[in-house]
């Protein structure tokens, strides 16, 4: 079995002088290029060129792995931790929700000590955090926002107004001009869902 070569849309596979055009490809200006983001494959048919396709790798289920950042969504919070559900790893939404727990320790780099997690999260909150371990029985993963582009990106006054990020521990609703506290995430442009 050849080994699985991942493309993206718009690559230029090879010429049409050296395969035929299969499934998730074009042909533009004697090349054949991908239209999927997916695996190259490469079958030797009758013809006497190799049928070369994209096949989108939609059966494989993609896991969070340790050191990767995803997007979840705070649901619970009490003193010791908050529980989350994963929903993207990275920007590939996932379709099945993990579950992730964020402990008290793994909220902040500094301070750890003084750290509360009601003042970082609220239910409901978007939070970017990056995967620590794969977890425990519970099947949880855990999770840090200890740096300072995780944290809470999206989050919602108790007015229901989406607050805006005011400093690295507060958020505001433009609404009620109230102060919330939040563990607030600096975020970096490669990690906004648009």
């Amino acid at each position: 079995r050849q080994p699985l070569i991942s493309c993206v849309a718009g690559e230029r596979l090879c010429s049409t002088e050296e395969a035929t055009a299969g499934s998730g490809t074009y042909i533009r200006h004697g090349f054949i290029f991908s239209s999927l983001a997916g695996c190259l494959e490469r079958r030797n048919e009758d013809s006497e060129l190799p049928v070369v396709s994209v096949v989108r790798d939609s059966e494989s289920q993609l896991l969070p792995n340790v050191g990767a950042v995803v997007t979840c969504k705070v649901c619970s919070i009490n003193s010791r931790f908050a529980k989350v559900h994963i929903l993207y790893v990275g920007s590939t939404p996932l379709k099945s929700t993990f579950r992730g727990t964020i402990r008290r320790e793994d909220i902040r780099a500094t301070e750890k000590d003084k750290v509360e997690v009601y003042k970082s999260f609220r239910p409901s909150d978007i939070v970017l955090a990056k995967v620590i371990s794969l977890g425990d029985a519970q099947s949880n993963y855990l999770l840090s926002t200890a740096e300072n582009e995780l944290g809470v990106v999206v989050a919602r006054s108790e007015a229901g107004v989406q607050m805006v990020p005011i400093s690295w521990c507060e958020m505001q609703c433009p609404r009620t001009h109230t102060k919330e506290f939040r563990k607030v995430a600096r975020v970096q442009p490669q990690f906004l869902q648009t």
